[in-house]
């Protein structure tokens, strides 16, 4: 990565919305794209804040019969609370009513005033209070509010303001803009912004009359007025890292790497901002990222729908590690995702509790079992052995040129994969019988292997989960705290006879929650019995692979099968010898009731059940469509 810096920020969140996804979303997706440029030796700065002023947070606390400074010190401690829970790892946290940014925001508008940048005229058009915007009438949607995601009723307006001469920057910014590719992102919104542009540009209101609203920074050349919401809260990006206060701090930082946003403040950041900065004669912004949004199923998340996500839930269910894991691998950047449980539980139990969670349970109980407990010595590298090696440095290398690209979920994506690759190597090598056949040297080069993957993919992780890929790291005996990158880029980093911990189980497995039914009229299978769903779940289906497979002498219809699940070796007397031949069965991924008491059947043990689906002299075993490891879990 050729960064020397690297400064991000999220926008700053309006105090009177509770947190939800979207704020937890973007902000979980600035910190690990500050914790891998930290991971990758890149010299960061990480900002996010809160907006408090505005007509909405006046009317929240005259409804609540308090002062607003009252107000916004009752509500910030919600998103703080929240960035806590998530591990957020933020450098400042910017507060529009902290004394040295409302300073910031006076001189600057001093500045501009004096520059003949902010002039006083008489304003005639509609007004959003929820936006905190004025339009034109042709501006308007219906009559309504044409911001993305608003539709609200606007309210005709006559009054005296002062105007910042934005329209006078409007053709610099249009050329600024399709010279500078990398300056709005994705693509899309670069084209969305200049098809805004398209039509005359308007001055920008930057003043709200006192006799309407009292809550803002004071205009310092007229007391009669406050400061618009919106340019107040822009310049947080700068006032933050020093401007007019601290010029080292500034140039250090300043221009920003990334602004994170969501795609409803696209015009706010993508016209605003820029021209303010052109005004105040600063360098622009590297890139404007504008995400999109997270929809509950196909629809937007709204509170009158009643299908905003509260984050809190889903951390407290299932853990914060697993939260941000879900949040940075879902959404493509750029486009909308859905947020439901199916997706959710979907990557928790395949990519977390079934690949990363089983493998590293499979490697540590192996590597006690056979190799007392420490790192073992890897031998000669085989041909499997080199694709494993291969497939978990891409995915590394890969990691990093998705971080650049801000494509962290593709990143991700590979480091599941080189996951799933490391389960399939060990169901090819089968240590479990290197281990019976007493082949101790190959045994040890391939849990060698398992776990310098498991090291290497831990730690490109750690950025997206850093306390469990901590927790990970820590069984490895290679430490808890974010890892060398170097090491990362490296096969080889374990040191042979190092002590290796018992495994805790990262991702416990969980179980959706039953979605309700509505009522209807049962419909009955003949000769079926129905049970509740309750019965049901108290049944474990999992994968098994079948490793051995011999009659059981003196009873013509059972074969003794040795299966492995996840890494647990186990007997299964079947009655399938009638179909199957015992060499045809070695290597086929079957699927077994696990949770089944132990049984002798003709003085033989049998621990589990498999599934077979028969009708008249026909059977055939349940299996799994494609290839899939042992140990998962069957829905």
């Amino acid at each position: 990565m050729s960064r020397t810096r690297y400064y991000v920020t999220t926008p700053i969140y309006y105090v009177n919305d509770k947190p939800h996804i979207g704020h937890a979303y973007t902000t979980v997706l600035a910190d690990v794209m500050a914790r891998y440029h930290r991971l990758f030796g890149v010299p960061t700065f990480f900002l996010t804040g809160t907006d408090e002023h505005g007509q909405k947070v006046q009317q929240a606390a005259q409804k609540a019969g308090v002062d607003p400074q009252t107000h916004v010190d009752r509500t910030v401690v919600r998103f703080q609370h929240l960035w806590q829970q998530l591990g957020i790892t933020n450098d400042a946290f910017i507060r529009t009513t902290d004394a040295g940014h409302k300073r910031v925001v006076q001189e600057i508008l001093q500045d501009l005033y004096d520059r003949d940048e902010i002039y006083r005229a008489e304003y005639d058009g509609w007004y959003c209070v929820t936006c905190e915007r004025f339009y034109m009438e042709k501006d308007l949607l219906n009559g309504t509010c044409p911001e993305a995601g608003c539709g609200r009723k606007v309210e005709p307006i006559r009054e005296t303001n002062y105007f910042f001469r934005m329209s006078r920057y409007q053709e610099w910014l249009v050329d600024y803009i399709q010279t500078h590719p990398s300056f709005i992102q994705p693509d899309f919104r670069r084209n969305e912004t200049l098809g805004f542009l398209r039509k005359p540009l308007q001055d920008l209101c930057i003043s709200r009359p006192k006799s309407r609203l009292n809550w803002g920074v004071e205009l310092p050349f007229d007391s009669q007025f406050v400061c618009y919401v919106w340019f107040d809260a822009l310049v947080n990006y700068i006032s933050a890292i020093g401007y007019r206060s601290d010029p080292a701090l500034f140039e250090r930082w300043w221009p920003a790497s990334h602004h994170l946003i969501g795609k409803d403040i696209l015009t706010t950041h993508t016209v605003y901002w820029p021209t303010m900065l052109k005004a105040m004669r600063l360098p622009m912004p590297e890139t404007v990222f504008a995400h999109g949004w997270w929809l509950s199923g196909q629809d937007k998340m709204s509170k009158s729908l009643g299908n905003v996500v509260n984050p809190f839930d889903y951390i407290e269910r299932f853990g914060v590690d697993a939260f941000r894991y879900f949040l940075t691998a879902e959404m493509s950047l750029g486009q909308d995702a859905s947020f439901t449980e199916v997706a959710f539980m979907r990557r928790y139990q395949a990519d977390l509790a079934n690949d990363l969670g089983n493998l590293l349970s499979r490697v540590v109980k192996l590597i006690g079992s056979h190799c007392g407990g420490r790192v073992p010595s890897p031998g000669t590298m085989g041909e499997d052995e080199v694709r494993i090696r291969d497939v978990t440095l891409a995915a590394a290398k890969d990691m990093v040129d998705a971080v650049e690209r801000m494509r962290v979920d593709q990143g991700v994506t590979g480091l599941t994969n080189a996951i799933r690759e490391a389960n399939r190597y060990l169901e090819r090598r089968q240590p479990w019988v290197l281990a019976r056949d007493g082949r101790q040297a190959e045994l040890e080069t391939v849990l060698y292997a398992a776990a310098e993957c498991l090291r290497i993919v831990s730690g490109m992780l750690f950025p997206v989960m850093p306390t469990k890929m901590g927790e990970l790291r820590a069984v490895l005996g290679v430490g808890t705290e974010a890892p060398s990158f170097d090491r990362l880029r490296e096969w080889g980093g374990l040191v042979p006879g190092t002590p290796v911990s018992a495994a805790p189980i990262l991702f416990p497995r969980q179980e959706s929650k039953p979605t309700p039914v509505p009522a209807a009229t049962p419909v009955e299978v003949e000769g079926v019995m129905s049970i509740e769903y309750t019965d049901f779940q108290k049944v474990e289906l999992r994968t098994a692979k079948i490793v051995q497979a011999e009659r059981v002498e003196g009873a013509d219809k059972l074969l003794r099968l040795q299966v492995e699940i996840g890494g647990e070796a186990r007997q299964i007397v079947a009655g399938i010898a009638k179909f199957y031949a015992p060499e045809t069965l070695i290597g086929r991924t079957i699927v077994v009731v696990a949770n089944l008491k132990p049984a002798k059947i003709r003085g033989v043990e049998s621990n589990g059940m498999l599934l077979a689906a028969s009708k008249d002299d026909v059977l055939r075993l349940v299996t799994v469509d494609g290839e899939m490891v042992s140990g998962a879990t069957v829905k």
